[in-house]
């Protein structure tokens, strides 16, 4: 209870000081940043994980009543950049490997699954299964997603002016109470109705399913309230802030550098990969950035909601990305292995 109650207030005097110095997506960086220089001191942190998954599951309510029939018929125009996320994701892998083989001297397992761009909970569990080291992973993994989430609105502020204080959705008191009814109904049966089938990323693709379906009912006519975005930007926070509890110095000049040199590799990758996209007029500068970072899905999600960026063209692309990781990252790494021996 320590250990949560330390974060929640770590976290609720990050937002202040972000909201105090007008500083940019107060709700999601004011914890990251908090509660990472509380870990790194020595603090004691702690989340409720039961309660950051519900959380997501608005980020999932939020994309899905945002996709419309105009919206759904646009899928198939999409085809030309989607090609990319596979192509970028290999290319990762060979990047990556050999910098933490090499440059860190990681055993195989852990190099892997440290460097493929997936959900942190699957690649944990893969690289586990594996031999990987899973402590290694976590640092790794949750530097991947602090890096790529504290860039990007800086990049999309000073490239494209884009306006990160737009509130994510319309205040509670306006929205019908029918809806919000509605709503939560779609984040709960959608979220536990995917992790009773095993479905990825079940928090938040489970109620983006169920509400895309309502909403192309007539069920729907707004996203959730503004207030329930910010709150699941504080959970997201939060949560990526708390893993790095308990860090040590050795993991810090090992792990943590390796993530953070890892980060400035995915970077530039992601650059070539959008710039490649947008000189070819296959689609907009900003969403092809927000398409191909490679970060959380939930973080990324939030970022576009935020810029009003189109979310079916940068949600297809994240769920292609963490399909195309679950199902190649067992098949490549065994063949990659056999073909070492």
């Amino acid at each position: 209870m320590l250990r949560i109650l330390t974060a929640f207030a770590t976290a609720g005097l990050g937002v202040a000081v972000f909201l105090w110095l007008s500083l940019p997506l107060p709700w999601l960086l004011g914890p990251i940043f908090f509660c990472l220089a509380a870990a790194l001191i020595g603090l004691p942190l702690g989340s409720i994980g039961p309660l950051n998954e519900a959380m997501r599951t608005v980020l999932g309510v939020a994309v899905g009543a945002t996709l419309t029939p105009a919206v759904l018929m646009s899928f198939p125009s999409m085809w030309s950049t989607l090609i990319f996320v596979p192509v970028m994701t290999a290319v990762i892998g060979l990047v990556g490997v050999p910098y933490f083989r090499r440059l860190w001297g990681y055993d195989f397992a852990t190099a892997y699954y440290g460097s493929m761009p997936g959900g942190l909970q699957d690649m944990l569990v893969f690289g586990e299964e594996a031999g990987g080291n899973v402590r290694s992973l976590s640092l790794i993994h949750a530097t991947r997603v602090l890096v790529i989430v504290v860039a990007l609105p800086f990049i999309l502020k000073s490239v494209w002016n884009a306006d990160l204080t737009n509130p994510p959705g319309d205040p509670l008191t306006s929205l019908p109470w029918q809806e919000l009814a509605i709503m939560v109904a779609c984040a709960i049966v959608g979220w536990q109705g995917a992790k009773r089938i095993g479905m990825f990323g079940a928090s938040i693709l489970g109620p983006l399913i169920v509400t895309t379906v309502v909403t192309l009912a007539g069920g729907l006519h707004h996203r959730p309230p503004a207030e329930a975005i910010w709150a699941a930007q504080f959970f997201i926070g939060l949560t990526i802030g708390a893993k790095y509890a308990g860090i040590t110095m050795a993991e810090v000049r090992r792990d943590l550098a390796a993530g953070v040199g890892f980060c400035g590799v995915l970077i530039v990758l992601t650059v070539i990969f959008a710039e490649t996209i947008y000189q070819l007029g296959l689609a907009p500068g900003m969403e092809t950035l927000l398409a191909f970072a490679p970060g959380g899905q939930a973080e990324l999600t939030v970022l576009a909601l935020i810029v009003g960026a189109d979310m079916a063209f940068v949600v297809a692309h994240h769920v292609l990305r963490i399909f195309s990781v679950i199902l190649g990252a067992p098949i490549a790494a065994r063949v990659l292995r056999l073909g070492k021996r």
